[in-house]
């Protein structure tokens, strides 16, 4: 265990980063409140070659064994059998479902999605999330979408290693080693891409619990600069937390604690970045304008999302 790392401490570094009343008391946008119009004007001011990429996995269908609740893809109706009656129209159609919370599905998590005492972001109540959805803190503050300043910190580039173990712990020193190597810096408003090489692991050794063999992801000591840089916005290729994370009693996830709960900042889990990781190294440039479209779905605690950067 990390000595340094108590739940006094973990709760010392959760009320220090609060933003709750910081935008008003029924605010429910959390840091999106930071990327302004101004924002988005030098995000669109990024693109310099005009290159597309998805930040998106796969959805997944098959179950595996970081997928025990694979989407449901079922056709409705096929080319075999396409006539559309009373319509004389051919045409196929297919039906999507997904539990997409978890360790596959790329998402985001809305502001109700974890609470810490029974509240979520701003002090509204977990039981304000019924089994209709959501009163408060659900994705709907994303409906008109977001688009802001993207960063990627790509930690195994830094290291000069295909991925990060599970046992590596990204540290604070890691995140400025990196902006110094790729000759960035995380500013206010912006859109934090954060890779511990989780593609490239899955593309050699295949696929894995991450509950049971771990996960790569950031140190608790992150938390405070995340909040002193101003991220908007926190992705990575993971979940942000790292798997198992080190044993503070009741904080077994501090980031996802920390930013969604205490920061108001939504969370992007289970990115590929490997193909965006490529894209800026070849083109020296690891600030893009990045895109993010929720769907508009009322009172849900998330979204399934296909992220994208333009260069």
């Amino acid at each position: 265990m990390d000595t340094d790392w108590t739940p006094t401490r973990m709760r010392e570094v959760f009320e220090s980063v609060k933003n709750w009343g910081r935008w008003g008391d029924d605010d429910e946008h959390g840091a999106l409140n930071l990327i302004t119009d101004a924002k988005r004007r030098e995000a669109a001011a990024a693109v310099r070659i005009g290159e597309v990429v998805s930040c998106a996995r796969e959805l997944a269908v098959q179950p595996t064994v970081e997928n025990p609740n694979p989407a449901l893809h079922m056709m409705i109706q096929g080319g075999d059998d396409c006539v559309i009656p009373g319509v004389g129209l051919e045409a196929a159609m297919d039906f999507v479902g997904v539990a997409f919370h978890g360790m596959a599905t790329t998402h985001i998590d809305a502001l109700c999605h974890v609470f810490v005492d029974g509240l979520m972001y701003n002090g509204f109540a977990a039981t304000e999330v019924k089994s209709t959805g959501a009163r408060h803190g659900s994705i709907m503050c994303t409906s008109e979408g977001i688009s802001s300043r993207g960063v990627l910190l790509d930690i195994p580039r830094l290291l000069g290693v295909e991925w990060i173990e599970a046992s590596t712990a990204i540290t604070v020193a890691h995140l400025e080693a990196a902006e110094k190597s790729q000759g960035v810096k995380v500013e206010e408003g912006d859109i934090l891409l954060v890779s511990a090489g989780r593609d490239a692991r899955r593309e050699k050794q295949g696929p894995w619990d991450p509950l049971t063999d771990g996960l790569a992801g950031m140190h608790p000591e992150c938390v405070e600069w995340i909040h002193q840089r101003g991220v908007a916005v926190l992705g990575s290729d993971g979940v942000s937390d790292a798997l198992p994370n080190i044993d503070i009693e009741g904080w077994g996830m501090p980031i996802h604690q920390c930013a969604l709960v205490a920061m108001g900042v939504h969370l992007l889990d289970n990115l590929r970045l490997d193909r965006l990781s490529q894209a800026c190294a070849k083109h020296n440039q690891w600030s893009f304008l990045f895109t993010v479209a929720p769907l508009r779905i009322e009172r849900a605690t998330g979204s399934p999302v296909n992220p994208i950067a333009m260069l």
